[in-house]
C-alpha cells in the first residue's frame, strides 16, 4: 500500500488533487511533455506509470478504469493505441522528471516531465518455437511442391512453343508489330 503523502495536498482537498493530477495527466499524453512544478512532477510520476501499466493490458477493464481517471476519450485512444505499445517491453520507468530553474515570478523550482522515448523491439522467439516454425514451413513447401504441376522435358515441343512469342500471319511477333506501329506514329 502506499505511504499517504505528508504535508499540505496540492490544491487543499483531496477531490482537488485528484483533478489537478488526473488533468496533468491528460496532459502529458497528449503532448508528451509538460512543465510544471517539481512537487506537482514527483506527484505525477506513480499516477502516469500506473496508467500505461493499465493501457499496456489492453483489455476492457483497463480502458474503464483508465477513463475513470483521464476523461478525455481521445487521450485514452492514443495512451492504449499509441503510448503503451511503445512500452510493450518495458517494465516501468516511462517518464523522465528533468529539473529546470526557478519560476520567474515566485521562483518555484520548476521540472519537465515526458515521456521516455522507446520503441517496442521484437522479442526473440525462443528455440523450441523457432524449431516448430521451420518444420512448419517445411511441411507447407513439400505439399507445394506435390501439388505442383510436372515441368516437361526440354526436347519436346510443348515447351518450346511456350518459350515462343506469338507469330501472326504476316510472320510478325507481337514486339516487332508494337515497335513498327510507334515507328509509324512517331513519323505522323
Amino acid at each position: 500500500m502506499p505511504t499517504p503523502t505528508k504535508g499540505p495536498r496540492l490544491g487543499g482537498s483531496p477531490a482537488h488533487e485528484r483533478l489537478m493530477l488526473a488533468n496533468l495527466a491528460t496532459a502529458l499524453f497528449q503532448h508528451g511533455r509538460i512543465t510544471t512544478t517539481e512537487t506537482k512532477a514527483r506527484r505525477l510520476r506513480p499516477l502516469a506509470e500506473q496508467l500505461i501499466t493499465k493501457a499496456k493490458r489492453g483489455d476492457l477493464h483497463a480502458r474503464r478504469r483508465v477513463l475513470g481517471v483521464v476523461k478525455d476519450k481521445d487521450v485514452v485512444y492514443a495512451l492504449f493505441d499509441q503510448i503503451a505499445p511503445r512500452y510493450a517491453n518495458r517494465n516501468g520507468g516511462y517518464t523522465r522528471i528533468v529539473k529546470t530553474g526557478p519560476r520567474k515570478g515566485d521562483a518555484a523550482p520548476m521540472a519537465i516531465i515526458e515521456l521516455v522515448e522507446e520503441l517496442a523491439v521484437a522479442a526473440p522467439a525462443p528455440e523450441k518455437t523457432a524449431k516448430k516454425a521451420a518444420a512448419k514451413k517445411a511441411a507447407q513447401q513439400d505439399k507445394v511442391e506435390a501439388l505442383a504441376p510436372e515441368e516437361t522435358p526440354v526436347g519436346s515441343g510443348a515447351a518450346d512453343q511456350d518459350a515462343e512469342a506469338p507469330v501472326s500471319a504476316s510472320g510478325e511477333t507481337a514486339e516487332a508489330r508494337q515497335d513498327s506501329d510507334e515507328a509509324n506514329e512517331n513519323k505522323a
